[in-house]
């Protein structure tokens, strides 16, 4: 018999009762999740999760003593060597807010009013290793990246990764839906593959661009021209 997967830890840091609350009542119903910690400020987030190592942090950028993106890149920025995993949740829909979140290093950037299946999904995808980004600002952010690169103040713009092998063609076509916003299993169908197929080549990928996340490599893929529109 097979033993069941353990659930996937959570944190919540709002300064919001009701957000914290709401949060909670959610992700507790769900049979794989469960949360383990809540903050009311972006100090005790950093502390709670350095001390409870949850599989995932979710994080509102306004809060007291230390706002999300400060937290954010204390947890899982360049320099730290046990990065978290870190998914931003806010009201505000901000590029500025967007681009200082993954250049924190956060692989998630989720709007309050996604609703709680997206919600879930995001810490899912967050736990799995895969990156969510609300639907509403993924490809305005990343088309975002092919007009204003030269624009973007490069403290706030995320990372563009150099490559440095060529890439096979199959896995320059997983890039291209990595940059579309697809999800592995979405990958997966579209190509015909199977999902540890589609894992085996993110993994050459980002080794090959030396890339941390799959958001850095939807970065390189829009500012190299390599997503075509589809047919």
């Amino acid at each position: 018999m097979t033993t069941p997967a353990p659930p996937i830890r959570v944190l919540i840091a709002d300064d919001q009762e009701m957000v914290r609350t709401g949060f909670r009542f959610f992700l507790d119903a769900q049979p794989d999740i469960t949360v383990v910690a809540e903050a009311v400020d972006g100090e005790e987030a950093v502390e709670l999760a350095r001390r409870e190592r949850p599989d995932v942090c979710l994080l509102d950028i306004r809060m007291p003593k230390l706002d999300g993106l400060a937290a954010t890149r204390l947890l899982a920025g360049p320099d730290v060597a046990d990065p978290l995993r870190v998914v931003v949740v806010t009201t505000f829909d901000l590029d500025e807010y967007v681009y200082g979140a993954l250049r924190g290093g956060a692989c998630g950037f989720l709007l309050k009013d996604s609703g709680p299946v997206l919600l879930a999904e995001a810490v899912r995808a967050a736990a799995a290793g895969d990156s969510l980004v609300s639907p509403s600002v993924t490809v305005r952010l990343l088309k975002h990246l092919t007009t204003t690169a030269a624009e973007t103040p490069p403290e706030v713009a995320p990372r563009a990764p150099v490559l440095r092998e060529p890439l096979t063609d199959r896995e320059a076509e997983v890039v291209r839906l990595v940059a579309l916003g697809r999800t592995n299993a979405e990958i997966a169908a579209e190509l015909y593959v199977s999902l540890s197929t589609v894992k085996t080549h993110l993994s050459s990928v980002q080794l090959k661009l030396a890339a941390r996340n799959r958001v850095e490599i939807a970065a390189w893929a829009w500012q190299h021209g390599q997503v075509r529109p589809r047919p």
